[in-house]
């Protein structure tokens, strides 16, 4: 089965209030590709990504997770395929302790105490968490909010992960430690984000939504050199490859 192929048609959405996230947004996704998907506040990169485990049903269009398109009939099958990474840990996080809420998720599978143990332990250690695991979650860092949050879907062992701005409000260390360990994932993935400096280390592929349409889909670097896309997109290169001010301005 192609469990890790994206292949999104036409989707259209608008919320109940009537307001128009997304007008038509097309893509495929193959296994192992890194997929950025940017753009500016309220472009529908986050009502794109909760399409994806079916948090939100497409007014028009159609998506399809590995052999199965999208119904309520496959819901199950998908969820268990794709791991959804909020951006605020705290929406994901709610058990009295990091071990129960890594847990939670194999316990609902319904698999052995053995087996949920071997789970938790291996995606805690996979974030280099396991030392947080009798801790309550209210007490820990942003950056540990957000690597146990991480675990909680390793636990479900997924074929792809989705994550709505993972390095958002982290310290630098805690950044880098973060991309560090998106770059091992041999998961297929798909991150929405603002770091654009993130991006040209995780993503070889980066989708650009503007106003809940796509304008542009191809290789990272090629995108993030097309400085009159990126500013009709209300973006701006990023940081690395801007050209310093001082040495320019020298020359």
């Amino acid at each position: 089965m192609s469990h890790h192929i994206v292949i999104v048609q036409d989707l259209k959405y608008a919320y109940p209030d009537g307001t128009k996230a997304l007008h038509g947004i097309s893509f495929r996704l193959a296994h192992g590709e890194s997929l950025a998907i940017v753009g500016e506040n309220g472009a529908g990169k986050s009502t794109l990504l909760l399409h994806l485990n079916g948090y939100l049903t497409p007014n028009q269009g159609s998506i399809q997770i590995g052999d199965y398109p999208m119904t309520k009939k496959t819901l199950k099958f998908i969820r268990r395929s794709v791991g959804m990474v909020f951006q605020d840990p705290d929406d994901q996080l709610f058990m009295p302790t990091v071990y129960d809420d890594v847990a939670f998720g194999p316990m609902n599978l319904g698999l052995v105490p053995e087996d949920v143990d071997a789970r938790v332990m291996q995606a805690l250690n996979t974030v280099d968490t396991s030392h947080l695991k009798n801790r309550p979650p209210y007490k820990l860092s942003g950056g540990e909010k957000r690597s146990v949050a991480i675990a909680s879907v390793l636990s479900m062992s997924p074929d792809i992960l989705v994550m709505d701005e993972p390095t958002s409000n982290l310290d630098p260390k805690a950044r880098r430690k973060l991309i560090e360990l998106l770059k091992s994932f041999e998961h297929t993935k798909i991150i929405a984000t603002h770091d654009l400096d993130m991006v040209l280390d995780v993503c070889d592929r980066t989708l650009v939504i503007h106003e809940g349409q796509v304008t542009a889909d191809g290789p990272t670097m090629e995108v993030f050199q097309d400085v009159a896309l990126l500013e009709q997109s209300h973006l701006e290169q990023p940081l690395r490859i801007q050209g310093c001010p001082v040495c320019c301005s020298a020359a």
